[in-house]
């Protein structure tokens, strides 16, 4: 009788071990990571993500109207900005802008004209007809606000910023 009640707890144990490692396993963590998303055709390629410098900055490497231009991720910029340096690349004539406004950078307060982008092109990301701004005196183009709103979202976690559309 005790040999029978003893291979009846010891295989009821098996069965609730078993059992506690099978829920562990499906049952996710805090400490690991979520699993990227995954739409019906296999992931998600909406996502670009950027490491940041050690300054701290993100600067990406755009196409703007077709032309190359390295611009620095600006929240704090209303608008995409363009050095007249990087208008002239994208089909734009700095000479021939009308500077109406004014515009404060890190080098002090600048001339600016604006402008509509035809396009702007991050890696497979391309958006149109964004407003922008040539100033003068600006030492790298801004990839502002007027691009960055436009987007499903942006995030800046952990020196990566990460954005959505």
């Amino acid at each position: 009788m005790i040999g029978w009640a003893l291979r009846w707890m010891v295989l009821c144990c098996g069965i609730a071990v078993l059992a506690v490692g099978i829920l562990n396993r499906s049952v996710p963590s805090p400490a690991d990571p979520p699993a990227p998303p995954v739409s019906p055709t296999g992931p998600v390629s909406n996502t670009i993500v950027y490491t940041a410098t050690v300054g701290g900055h993100v600067i990406v490497d755009a196409v703007v109207n077709g032309a190359p231009v390295r611009m620095l991720v600006d929240t704090g910029a209303s608008l995409v900005t363009l050095t007249p340096r990087d208008a002239r690349a994208a089909g734009i004539d700095p000479d021939r802008l009308v500077y109406s406004a004014r515009a404060s950078t890190a080098n002090g307060t600048a001339r600016m004209a604006t402008v509509m982008l035809r396009e702007i092109r991050i890696d497979q990301l391309s958006l149109d007809d964004i407003p922008a701004a040539v100033v003068e005196n600006l030492n790298i183009s801004l990839l502002g606000m007027s691009f960055l709103a436009r987007l499903q979202s942006y995030e800046m976690h952990d020196g990566k910023l990460t954005i959505t559309w």
